[in-house]
């Protein structure tokens, strides 16, 4: 069953969305790189992307499924429009679309 299990948040500055939110919140967060960082609690995590290159123009909900190549024919098939396609990520592969509304979106598949 396909579910909402993590949300990236676009940021400025990583390390200051990692302060932020581990005092607000307590909650901890890992580094991934020199741009971006997550939670990694299990439940519905959240990322921080401050790479100009790679971060949304707003929030990027992320969707989890068990099969991604399935997932990517049916979004296709219900009118969604691919914003990049399938790439694989440390712990994964994903893809993002934008659905009939013009949402980015994105799908994932761990490893």
């Amino acid at each position: 069953m396909a579910r909402l299990n993590y949300c990236e948040l676009p940021v400025a500055d990583t390390g200051r969305a990692k302060a932020f939110y581990g005092a607000a919140f307590g909650w901890e967060i890992m580094d991934f790189g020199p741009s971006y960082a997550a939670t990694t609690s299990g439940d519905t995590d959240l990322g921080f992307q401050a790479d100009e290159a790679e971060k949304t123009a707003s929030v990027l909900p992320v969707i989890a499924v068990d099969d991604l190549n399935a997932a990517l024919a049916a979004v296709e098939k219900a009118g969604g429009r691919i914003a990049k396609p399938i790439f694989a990520f440390p712990g994964g592969r994903r893809f993002h679309f934008f659905d009939p509304d013009g949402h980015e979106l994105a799908v994932v598949q761990t490893d």
